[in-house]
């Protein structure tokens, strides 16, 4: 499994099949659920409020970690994998 951990003020873009896919933004919180809560043994589940440009709606949207990418080309270098 593969995730990234973005920091607050990370520019990010939308991927999941959602009304804001392709929409860039700027994340405003980070909400981290740690690995030993989660069944399995799964990683760490990251959530991110972002603040979308050109969405329909302007208050910050959730995301979970799956949804997001980085924009920037030195935090897409932080994936990892679990």
């Amino acid at each position: 499994m593969k995730f990234a951990l973005f920091d607050v003020g990370s520019r990010i873009r939308v991927t999941s099949y959602c009304p804001f896919r392709g929409l860039t933004g700027t994340v405003k919180t980070v909400d981290v659920i740690a690995q030993g809560s989660q069944p399995y043994g799964l990683g760490p589940q990251c959530f991110y409020l972002i603040d979308l440009e050109g969405a329909f709606i302007k208050e910050p949207v959730w995301f979970e970690n799956e949804e997001v990418e980085s924009v920037s080309l030195k935090e897409g270098s932080m994936i990892q994998s679990a």
